[in-house]
């Protein structure tokens, strides 16, 4: 069994690791579990799912204003979708949630975080690849 933080709700779910591919949902609230996609989150979402997913969660600390952090966003998705069931990617906009980029110490952005089984396994500032963003996370789990 897998557990991961619904994204939606913030509810954990358990998981069967052999059912990862097969598109799990919440078990409170129906949302996707494993979308293959880049999601937005709130600092206390992240929080949880760092202390309670047991998939490596990629983070990637951004902001609206940042010109490398735009140019790696269509990078990052195609990371995720690539990353679909090994690996769960999500964002946080530094500037909506300042306390969340404060408490990682972020000093520059874009900066990726690796988080596996509730502590950070990498950190990589700068713009990254698709390529390169698999490997990171590859790395770190």
């Amino acid at each position: 069994m897998v557990k991961m933080v619904c994204f939606e709700c913030g509810q954990t779910n358990r998981v069967p690791a052999e059912r990862l591919d097969a598109g799990p949902k919440c078990g409170t609230c129906g949302a996707a579990l494993v979308e293959g996609k880049a999601r937005e989150l709130d600092a206390e979402t992240l929080a949880k799912a760092i202390r309670t997913d047991e998939m490596p969660l990629v983070v990637d600390f951004w902001a609206p204003w940042c010109g490398p952090c735009r140019m790696m966003a269509p990078e990052f998705s195609k990371a995720a979708g690539s990353l679909k069931g090994k690996a769960r990617l999500v964002k946080v906009n530094t500037e909506m949630h300042p306390q969340a980029a404060a408490s990682f110490g972020i000093r520059g952005i874009p900066t990726l975080i690796a988080f596996a089984k509730g502590r950070e396994a990498g950190r990589q500032s700068g713009a990254l690849p698709a390529a390169q963003i698999e490997a990171f996370a590859a790395r770190a789990s």
